[in-house]
C-alpha cells in the first residue's frame, strides 16, 4: 500500500510535466533570526564546579555534570558563552567563594555566571548550584538550587539538565528549556523498524517497541504519556498505541485500509491521520481512542501527513496530492477554510511550530522532469506565506519537528542518497548550528511537547 501510494505521486509528475514553480516571496535569514531567537544573546560563564566529597566516584560524576551542563547551555540558542579557557582557573563553590569583578572583566567579560558544588554521600549525588547576576555586586545572586539524586552517570546528566532548564526558564524571556525533553525516532535493525527514545542531545538511545515489523512516523501525546505510531500487520499499516507509563502496547482500534501519520491534537484528545478506508488516502479525526472517527477530507488525490495547530488546535496542516504534487496546504480542523500554501515543486513532512507562527516541512522546489532536484527544510511563515531554507547541500532532509521552546529543530538528514545512510540531526531554527545526534538506520524523529 504505501508502494502505491508514493507510486501515485510519482505519477503526478508525468501529468504536471509543464507545471512552472512559482517562487513565494523568501523571509529575510536575518529577520527570521532576531524573530525566532527573541533578542541579543546573554554572555554566560558556565564554571565548572568544586567537588565536595572524597568518595572516589565524584570525580566521573562531576566530569559528566560539567560537560552536560555546558553542552545544554551552549544549544540553548539564547547564550553567548564564555569560552572555558577565558574563565577564571579558580572555581568558586558557594556564593562566599565568588569574586564577581574576575568573572565580569576581561577576558571572560560574563554577564552571568553558573557554578556551584558536588558531592557524593550516602550513595546519592548532591549538587548545589548558582546562577550569579555579574553586574549586579549588591545583590548578584539570581537563585541557588539543590539537587539530590541517587548516585550515578544517567543522575548526574539529568540533575545538569534540570539546573540548565532553570537557568533558561530565568533568563529565556520566560521560556522554557527543553534539556528535559525527549525525541522518539524510528530505527532500522535488519529488515524491520522499531520505534527508539533519546535525549535531546542525542544521549540515553535506546528502543521502546519490539514488535518485529515495519513501524513508522511516532508522534508523542501532550502529556508524554502514549505514542501513537503506524506499524504494518496482517491488516496493513495500522495505528498503534504504546503508553510510556506502563511501557507496553495498548488497545487502539484497526480500521480498514492504510492508515499512517498519526498526529495528537494539543488537548490530547484527538487524533488526526490519513487513512484509505474509503479510498483514496484522506485525512480523517478520531478521539484518542480510536473512535468517533470522521473524515475531514474528500478530494481526488492523496492526503496525508497531518499536524495540528499546537497554539490554537483550530488548524490542521497536510500534504495533498489533488493538484498534482504534493503540496502543502492547511485548513481548519473540521476541513472548511482550505488554503494552499505553497506554489510548485515537491512538499512533504509539515510541523507546526509551538507558538503556531510557522511551518516547517520538507521542500523540493526544482522537483520535475529534468530537474536535478533537492530536497531540503523550510519554515514558512504562515500568515504571509514567505518563507527561509534551512538546510543547503547536505544531502536528501525530511521529517523536521520542532523543540518545545520553538528554537530547535530536529530533521533526517540522508547525506549521500543511500536510505540505510539515514541519520537524525538537529539545528537552530535559523539554520544554524546543524549537528547530528544518531548514526546510520534511525529516521522520523518526532520532539517531545515538554
Amino acid at each position: 500500500m504505501l508502494s502505491s501510494l508514493a507510486a501515485k505521486f510519482r505519477l503526478s509528475v508525468l501529468t504536471a510535466a509543464a507545471l512552472c514553480v512559482l517562487f513565494l516571496p523568501q523571509l529575510n535569514a536575518q529577520d527570521f533570526g532576531v524573530t525566532i531567537r527573541q533578542g541579543v544573546p546573554i554572555r554566560i560563564a558556565v564554571a565548572d564546579f568544586k567537588p565536595q566529597s572524597a568518595d572516589p566516584a565524584t570525580a566521573g560524576y562531576k566530569t559528566t555534570f560539567d560537560t552536560t551542563l555546558f553542552a545544554d547551555l551552549n544549544a540553548a540558542g539564547i547564550f553567548d558563552i564564555v569560552s572555558k579557557g577565558l574563565i577564571p582557573q579558580s572555581a568558586p563553590g558557594n556564593q562566599s567563594e565568588m569574586n564577581l569583578a574576575q568573572w565580569s572583566a576581561a577576558p571572560a567579560n560574563a554577564a552571568m555566571i553558573a557554578f556551584g558544588n558536588l558531592a557524593v554521600q550516602n550513595g546519592h549525588i548532591v549538587v548545589n548550584g548558582f546562577l550569579d547576576d555579574a553586574k549586579n555586586t549588591q545583590f548578584p545572586q539570581v537563585f541557588v538550587k539543590q539537587y539530590s539524586e541517587e548516585a550515578s552517570d544517567d543522575q548526574a546528566r539529568q540533575i545538569a539538565h534540570q539546573f540548565a532548564d532553570e537557568i533558561i526558564a530565568r533568563l529565556g524571556g520566560g521560556g522554557v528549556g527543553i534539556a528535559e525533553t525527549k525525541i522518539y525516532y524510528v530505527k532500522q535493525t535488519g529488515e524491520n523498524k522499531e520505534i527508539w527514545e533519546m535525549d535531546y542531545d542525542g544521549a540515553n538511545q535506546h528502543a521502546l517497541t519490539h514488535l518485529g515489523t515495519v513501524s513508522l512516523s511516532p508522534r508523542i501525546s501532550p502529556d508524554n504519556s502514549r505514542l501513537a505510531f503506524s506499524a504494518l500487520g496482517r491488516e496493513g499499516f495500522q495505528i498503534k498505541m504504546f503508553s510510556l507509563l506502563l511501557n507496553r502496547m495498548i488497545n487502539f482500534p484497526a480500521a480498514g485500509g492504510t492508515n499512517l501519520s498519526p498526529a495528537w491534537a494539543p488537548n490530547g484528545n484527538q487524533i488526526a491521520f490519513s487513512s484509505s478506508h474509503t479510498g483514496d488516502p484522506e485525512i480523517w479525526t478520531a478521539d484518542a481512542s480510536g473512535n468517533i472517527a470522521r473524515r475531514i477530507t474528500s478530494f481526488r488525490g492523496p492526503d496525508v501527513s497531518p499536524v495540528w495547530n499546537p497554539k490554537t488546535g483550530a488548524q490542521i496542516a497536510w500534504i495533498s496530492g489533488r493538484s498534482g504534487l504534493p503540496q502543502l496546504y492547511i485548513m481548519d480542523a473540521d476541513g472548511s477554510g482550505v488554503q494552499r500554501m505553497t506554489d510548485g515543486g515537491y512538499a512533504t513532512s509539515p510541523s507546526w511550530s509551538p507558538n503556531g507562527q510557522f511551518l516547517a516541512f520538507a521542500w523540493d522546489r526544482k522537483y520535475g522532469p529534468g530537474a536535478p532536484g533537492g530536497q531540503d527544510i523550510y519554515v514558512m511563515e504562515i500568515t504571509t506565506k514567505r518563507w527561509i531554507q534551512l538546510t543547503h547541500d547536505t544531502g536528501r532532509c525530511d521529517f523536521p519537528s520542532w523543540s518545545p521552546d520553538g528554537r530547535h529543530i530536529v530533521f533526517a538528514n540522508t547525506p549521500d542518497g543511500k536510505a540505510a545512510h539515514t541519520r537524525i540531526m538537529t539545528m537552530l531554527a535559523d539554520g544554524t548550528q546543524k549537528r547530528a545526534l544518531t548514526g546510520s538506520g534511525t529516521d522520523m524523529p518526532n520532539w517531545s511537547w515538554k
